[in-house]
């Protein structure tokens, strides 16, 4: 894969092709992408998302939003690093196309922001709530009218492939989406495969799928536009990794690791003293301990350390990431930037007690286990509304839930019961966690 394809300005629907060297330098078409990401309605509802705690009460507890902003921040370092770097390397990119090492951390800042654009409520339990409605619920009887893929799509609906489809899906009157540029989409994509087949290697791009059969055109002429290289699966096929995609997912992984874990003290489902044990380990070789001593205040200490680690781990990422470049350019990367750092046994005894302490905490699980019931409840009936609608046979109840919905869903046209099913996911999928809580109350009669 060449840089020069790689960072491509192009959008869909572009009939001319964007030269760096022409761009305004005063906003660059990176920058734009992060706009229309921040002004999105599907970015706006990440604030009622859950990260951590579903449904949380708590000021200081992370929601989607806030997890979105910081992984977009620390992607933006990761990026002007890297592309400082790589600038370096590979001079030519600034002399004969002009890029700087600011449109790789724009792009990276960007698709970092989006990163868990397209996740449902109540954390990845909701994914597998859409799942378990399909495959052991009400939606079973579906499959009939569906092909083997597109019911893949929804028996594991996945909120990256949600992501790109609400980043780059038409819709009246808004041809192409968003119109990101095609590098930040590039970027955007973990997962460059489609629902089938599950896990055909342990590659770290096919660990899950990416886009879903309704978007299987557009996924395509993104990646020949930056140049991916395909990668075969008997008949089936996908694509490497665009480079970028790894500093995105680092910056992911650096937060969750250490702020979750932050979170999880301040809830008092970790004790601090864990904080000393724990990350300490991380940030010995920069610690001024005197000062760390001098701070009274936990949060504040925590803050430090969490500070601290965040930047070990941002130049231990690019560090990796520049030693692989080459390999990584090639496809042959299979891992995770932070699966070579040289603190990954620290990072994982971190995780450990996350898992234990927060993720399986009795008020998590028993919000997951609420959001299972309420996600179903509405899937089916709006699945159900929009088929009907579909075949001609809605019911006035039919109708009736047809009204609770935006305009947007409810008057896009559909041409397959595919199209309606995940249309239904996608609605489901783009509601708050407290909408759907409101919404639930409301289709059950609980609240009038």
């Amino acid at each position: 894969m060449h840089w020069e394809q790689l960072l491509s300005l192009k959008r869909q629907g572009d009939t001319h092709k964007r030269l760096r060297k022409e761009q305004d330098e005063v906003r660059l078409g990176f920058e734009v992408d992060y706009d229309r990401i921040i002004f999105s309605p599907y970015f706006r509802s990440l604030q009622d998302k859950t990260q951590v705690i579903p449904l949380s009460k708590t000021d200081f507890v992370h929601t989607r939003l806030t997890h979105s902003l910081e992984v977009s921040v620390v992607g933006r370092s990761l990026g002007r690093l890297a592309g400082a770097a790589i600038l370096e390397k590979h001079p030519y990119l600034k002399q004969t196309h002009g890029y700087g090492f600011n449109d790789f951390g724009a792009i990276v800042a960007a698709a970092a922001l989006a990163h868990d654009i397209g996740n449902p409520p109540f954390g990845h339990s909701g994914e597998k709530a859409i799942g378990t409605f399909f495959s052991h619920g009400p939606g079973r009887e579906y499959a009939r009218d569906l092909s083997e893929k597109e019911f893949e799509d929804l028996l594991r609906f996945e909120g990256n492939a949600h992501g790109f489809h609400l980043l780059t899906a038409d819709r009246e009157g808004v041809p192409g989406g968003l119109r990101l540029s095609y590098a930040t989409l590039g970027a955007f994509m973990k997962y460059p495969k489609e629902s089938l087949p599950y896990k055909p290697s342990g590659h770290i791009a096919v660990k899950k799928y990416g886009f879903f059969q309704a978007d299987r055109t557009t996924f395509a002429e993104i990646a020949g536009e930056l140049g991916l290289i395909p990668m075969s699966f008997g008949s089936e096929a996908g694509y490497c990794r665009h480079p970028l995609t790894y500093l995105v997912e680092a910056a992911d992984d650096i937060c969750y690791t250490i702020i979750d874990f932050e979170d999880g003290i301040n809830l008092g489902l970790i004790p601090e003293e864990y904080a000393l044990e724990f990350l300490i380990k991380l940030v010995q070789d920069r610690i001024d301990t005197a000062k760390y001593r001098a701070i009274p205040s936990m949060s504040d200490r925590l803050g430090y350390l969490r500070a601290i680690a965040i930047g070990t781990l941002v130049q231990d990422a690019v560090r990796v990431f520049m030693e692989e470049e080459e390999a990584i350019r090639a496809g042959e990367f299979t891992v995770a930037l932070l699966d070579k750092s040289r603190f990954q046994a620290q990072i994982e005894d971190i995780l450990k007690v996350s898992v234990e302490r927060i993720y399986r905490s009795q008020e998590v699980v028993e919000k997951e286990v609420a959001g299972y019931r309420i996600l179903s409840d509405i899937l089916e009936v709006v699945a159900a509304a929009l088929v009907a609608q579909f075949k001609g046979s809605g019911s006035a109840y039919d109708k009736l839930v047809l009204r609770l919905l935006p305009a947007a869903t409810r008057e896009q046209s559909h041409n397959t019961v595919y199209e309606c099913l995940l249309a239904a996911a996608s609605y489901v999928s783009s509601l708050s966690d407290g909408a759907a809580v409101h919404l639930h109350n409301k289709i059950t009669g609980k609240q009038l």
